[in-house]
């Protein structure tokens, strides 16, 4: 689970101006941390098929929104790609 300070620390590093927290790159890279730690979460307990569901509705939410950004700013797109991949 992602704590405040955690969560406002990865906007902070992907915010295009001061006040934001909606854009794609902020919204992606929160999904992308919450699905990191839910999949490290199902390692463990992997029977846990609710979270397991879970896990599915987030990484279509990311693909989503990778998706509208690739269809508005393809370089913005590239980059938030790289960031997922590295």
């Amino acid at each position: 689970m992602l704590t405040t300070k955690k969560k406002q620390n990865i906007i902070k590093k992907n915010q295009l101006h001061d006040k934001d927290t909606g854009s794609p790159e902020v919204q992606i890279a929160v999904l992308s941390k919450r699905i990191d730690e839910l999949a490290d979460h199902l390692k463990i307990h992997k029977k846990d098929n609710h979270s397991r569901r879970g896990l599915i509705k987030m990484v279509a939410d990311r693909r989503t929104h990778l998706k509208y950004l690739e269809k508005t700013d393809k370089v913005r797109h590239e980059n938030e790609v790289k960031k997922i991949k590295a």
